[in-house]
């Protein structure tokens, strides 16, 4: 698989970001920009296209990413809509969805989840001890299945997976590089990690 031209990279920036007091996480200023900038340089040059799927403040994602994806649905139906519209929208075979607050995804990425997927339809990292599912290569041609899905009130990602040919990709070498932002102290702690290095 050539990543460059078959896969779309979709960085999930379409919550309501409760746990921060509602704020937008994607905009939240982390080393001077944006947390999704950070993300978006994660993929830039390694897929065909970045999108970022989001909700709200759609004018400034625009000028962060090639396109927005708005949910399909509206009333923040959580990451599974979001990667619906997603694969919906992608004209690539392959989807590859990140979250918005995870700064410091592995720079390959990419490359270690095309490499660990073989036969299999879903590839999902996991840092040697927990699995990161809304860090997943995706086959596109699965939008409809999870459609019906989500038209059924299925919303938790793993009982989806868990319907198709999936595989875990091990990056038990780097688990901090999946560290997700939920408040400010981790926040902080993560920006002053990232500095120091």
């Amino acid at each position: 698989m050539n990543a460059r031209r078959e896969v779309t990279g979709l960085i999930l920036a379409g919550g309501q970001g409760r746990r921060m007091g509602g704020r937008d996480k994607g905009l939240e200023p982390f080393a001077g920009r944006p947390l999704v900038a950070h993300v978006h340089e994660r993929l830039a040059g390694e897929v065909a296209t970045v999108w970022i799927n989001a909700n709200r403040h759609l004018e400034v994602y625009r000028a962060l990413a090639d396109r927005v994806v708005v949910d399909r649905e509206s009333g923040y139906q959580g990451p599974l809509m979001g990667i619906y519209s997603g694969l919906c929208a992608a004209t690539t075979p392959w989807v590859l969805v990140v979250p918005c607050d995870s700064p410091a995804l592995p720079r390959d990425l990419v490359a270690r989840l095309v490499a660990g997927l073989g036969e299999h339809d879903i590839a999902v990292a996991h840092d040697g001890e927990r699995l990161h599912p809304v860090v997943a290569l995706i086959r596109t041609a699965l939008a409809e299945d999870l459609g019906a899905a989500l038209a059924a009130g299925e919303r938790k990602i793993d009982r989806w997976y868990a319907r198709h040919r999936w595989c875990r990709v091990d990056f038990s070498d780097c688990p901090e590089a999946f560290a997700n932002l939920n408040t400010d102290d981790e926040k902080a702690r993560l920006e002053a990690r990232l500095t120091e290095e």
